[in-house]
């Protein structure tokens, strides 16, 4: 290791320690929360007597097989916009009041010629994460609307401190988490398209980028996809990744990263490339090469997907890390760069 990558490298361990209220939580299957959702066949067979092995694994299997319908959904039936922020009841149910109520911020751009971004922020942002992001769009021609994803901020319940329960080593709740923000976007596209937008994209950075990019192939309406920071499967990034330690800390003995790799693939882009494959989608890649939450070698994965499958994509590779990525010059240049990309391809 060089003397920039020691020095990036300390940076971001330094930035990943500033929060102190990690915690690691038990490990647990979850099941429960896979079992109150109307799909697939093995939950009207009455799947789940038991938190089994076999019963999770064909879930995900059958959810797989038939994403279209796992990722489902009707459209809201009634949307608030109160001075600049959507509201609008999510289509997915946790129990959680605050979580089932969507909260997304619109910045309009004076003249966007009917082009529009929904914006996910990275994992455990706060109220204002990307709301600078969204006021670049709007300098680039670009409404922006910034959308809180699941367990986040204002959806966040009053027991937790943290987005712990989007992402957790409880193996059905994460599930049922990814899948609630990701159909929550796709009813933001919804919103969008009653107004008239039909020139329509999606940018996430971290969760957000995972989350958008399931969205983005489920959906034929996205016409951009700007993915900031990027990884074939969930399962790889939780499990090696600095900001996740400590979920790794939790799952324990309990199984191996193979095991969780299929058990979340239904939660993974790599899962999903086909379904852009054909389609005119423009994507922009965006990886950081001294990243230690998203490692390289994960980020280099769907690089050489992209490529073997020929799918229309643009590359950019920022020279620090996953938590620098926010910090002074790097957070001018990621920004620069996706909005430069939304202007000439949406």
């Amino acid at each position: 290791m060089g003397f920039y990558a020691r020095y990036m490298d300390r940076w971001e361990r330094k930035l990943a320690t500033r929060d102190t209220n990690r915690v690691v939580r038990p490990f647990e299957w979850g099941t429960d929360w896979l079992a109150r959702l109307e799909f697939p066949k093995c939950r009207q067979a009455g799947a789940f007597p038991a938190e089994s092995l076999p019963d999770l694994a064909r879930f995900v299997d059958e959810a797989l097989a038939d994403s279209g319908r796992f990722y489902a959904y009707e459209t809201p039936r009634e949307y608030l916009l109160k001075n600049g922020r959507l509201t609008f009841r999510s289509p997915v149910s946790s129990g959680y009041p605050e979580n089932d109520t969507v909260h997304a911020l619109w910045m309009p751009a004076a003249r966007d010629g009917g082009r529009a971004l929904v914006v996910l922020p990275q994992w455990n942002s706060g109220p204002d994460g990307h709301v600078g992001l969204g006021k670049l769009l709007n300098k680039f021609g670009i409404s922006a609307l910034r959308m809180t994803m699941a367990y986040h901020a204002e959806r966040k319940p009053p027991e937790t401190e943290r987005a712990d329960y989007h992402v957790s080593s409880n193996i059905g709740r994460t599930i049922h988490a990814s899948r609630q923000s990701i159909i929550d976007l796709r009813a933001c596209l919804d919103w969008l398209e009653g107004r008239g937008y039909k020139r329509l994209g999606v940018l996430g950075t971290s969760l957000g980028s995972c989350m958008a990019f399931i969205a983005a192939a489920h959906d034929t309406r996205v016409r951009v996809g700007i993915f900031n920071h990027v990884a074939m499967y969930f399962a790889d990034v939780v499990w090696t990744g600095l900001s996740t330690r400590h979920i790794r800390d939790g799952f324990g003995n309990a199984l191996s990263q193979v095991d969780l790799r299929h058990y979340w693939s239904v939660i993974s882009p790599g899962s999903f490339l086909h379904r852009i494959e054909g389609r005119s989608m423009s994507s922009l890649l965006v990886w950081a090469r001294h990243d230690s939450s998203f490692l390289p070698v994960y980020s280099r994965q769907v690089l050489e997907a992209f490529r073997q499958l020929q799918l229309p994509h643009e590359v950019i590779s920022l020279p620090c890390g996953h938590y620098t990525t926010g910090q002074f010059p790097f957070n001018w240049m990621d920004g620069f760069a996706m909005c430069r990309f939304a202007a000439r391809n949406l």
